[in-house]
């Protein structure tokens, strides 16, 4: 089981999240009194997702014995207001990809990752957004 402890490092609405092995993150209310203090939990999501799937096509592309020197991935979001809250309802994704790498191979490690294997695009997708992507070879 996964724990977090949560701690108000800064009011109002400043917070440092712990996870198990001591790793932080700061997050906050964007638009507060507490400007530039962290990420907005909905960012968080989106962060999560592009770490998600950069160790899923690292991994995989790895495997394959691609040689990748850099690796960068822009992710933009917009949402939709649901009631009195907002969901992520498209998602757009570039991986950049810099080194000896396949084209195809690079493309077919994100299609996997996306659509297959990382759990935040399936959790963002079981909420309603569609994510879309793009491999760029540098």
């Amino acid at each position: 089981m996964a724990t977090i402890s949560l701690q108000l490092a800064q009011k109002p609405y400043g917070f440092i999240v712990t996870d198990e092995s001591g790793n932080s993150v700061k997050l906050d209310n964007i638009g507060t009194q507490t400007p530039n203090f962290g990420v907005s939990p909905m960012q968080s999501l989106l962060m999560a997702l592009a770490g998600c799937s950069s160790i899923d096509v690292l991994l995989i592309l790895e495997k394959q014995k691609q040689d990748v020197t850099e690796f960068k991935v822009n992710v933009s979001g917009n949402k939709e207001k649901v009631n009195e809250f907002s969901l992520w309802k498209e998602i757009d994704m570039e991986l950049i990809i810099s080194g000896t790498v396949d084209e195809d191979k690079a493309k077919r490690a994100a299609q996997l990752s996306i659509d297959k294997y990382c759990s935040v695009a399936e959790t963002l997708r079981r909420a309603g957004a569609t994510i879309t992507y793009k491999v760029t070879i540098q």
